[in-house]
């Protein structure tokens, strides 16, 4: 899998290719629909795929101080891209000069400067300055350009209902993991860096791996039942504090996951939280015995859920 920048240009073996354009944060089954058609496209007639998204989001351009809402960073979607058998990720720097361009000037970039041959949209994707261009117009503009384009229908769930990033967020911020899994095709994961806390876990026994949750939409504060890819690659149970602790002092957001029957420094490593079912919310201790019990019953909990 190889990584393109929208500053650059193409590189010639990648230059003819189908791209699936959107933004993809989250990759969901929707999103998956749109990536694999482009995919079946590309193998019939022999070209690479390409899997096009946006960065930062155009939200964050257009509403920066907006509350943090990702569902996926660029490195998660690379590896989700590539799983899904696309050759190459194309990220497009979101700026106020890409937002400005006109939808004929847009689809120029994608034939000239990226050779693209095919675009595969969902049917709701929107282009170029104040989102005039819309797929017919995307057709419209490509054909006399040798650049032909697909719209994929919305995927729908078993209820009948859109799956879209949205309803996954709002899934999150309810606590309700199973749906947000289910539309997602896999739990929802936070990707950090390990970073050294105040011990407090440990002098408990209950040592724990603390992570900043950046960029991510916050999901709903409590314990949860988890799963961590480790650096390499081994898989561990565990339990999940996401929150700002209330018992302690001062209040300071973190995820914070105690790894079953783990030992090992992972300090200044990059692991991968999966959120696999929320057991309660986050609440405040009056002594340390009474956390200290609480959390001997989450364990046990989050055992049975993740054995089942």
């Amino acid at each position: 899998m190889e990584r393109i920048s929208s500053d650059g240009g193409m590189p010639a073996h990648l230059r003819g290719a189908v791209i699936a354009l959107g933004n993809f944060d989250g990759f969901h089954a929707g999103h998956q629909a749109v990536a694999g058609a482009a995919i079946a496209w590309a193998r019939r007639e022999g070209r690479p795929t390409i899997i096009a998204t946006f960065d930062p989001h155009p939200v964050r351009l257009f509403v920066p101080d907006a509350p943090p809402f990702r569902l996926t960073t660029l490195d998660q979607r690379e590896r989700l891209f590539a799983a899904a058998g696309a050759d190459a990720m194309l990220v497009f720097h979101f700026t106020r000069a890409l937002a400005s361009r006109s939808a004929e000037g847009f689809v120029h970039m994608l034939v000239e400067q990226f050779g693209a041959r095919a675009v595969v949209t969902g049917e709701d994707f929107t282009f170029g300055r104040g989102r005039a261009g819309t797929v017919a117009l995307l057709g419209e503009l490509g054909r006399p350009l040798g650049l032909d384009a697909l719209a994929v229908p919305p995927v729908t769930d078993a209820s009948g209902a859109v799956i879209s990033s949205t309803r996954i967020r709002d899934a999150l911020v309810a606590g309700d993991c199973a749906t947000a899994t289910r539309l997602l095709t896999r739990p929802f994961a936070i990707a950090g860096t390990v970073i050294h806390g105040d011990k407090r876990g440990r002098e408990i026994g209950f040592p724990t791996a603390n992570m900043e949750m950046g960029p991510y939409l916050r999901p709903a504060y409590g314990v949860y039942a988890v799963r961590a890819r480790l650096p390499d690659g081994r898989l561990a149970d565990g339990a999940a504090n996401l929150g700002i602790r209330p018992t302690f002092d001062p209040p300071k957001e973190l995820l914070e996951t105690y790894l079953f029957d783990f030992s090992g420094d992972l300090y200044g490593q990059t692991i991968e939280i999966e959120l696999i079912e929320r057991l309660r919310g986050e609440a405040k201790f009056e002594t340390l015995p009474a956390l200290v019990a609480q959390m001997d019953d989450d364990v046990t909990r989050a055992r049975a859920m993740l054995r089942g």
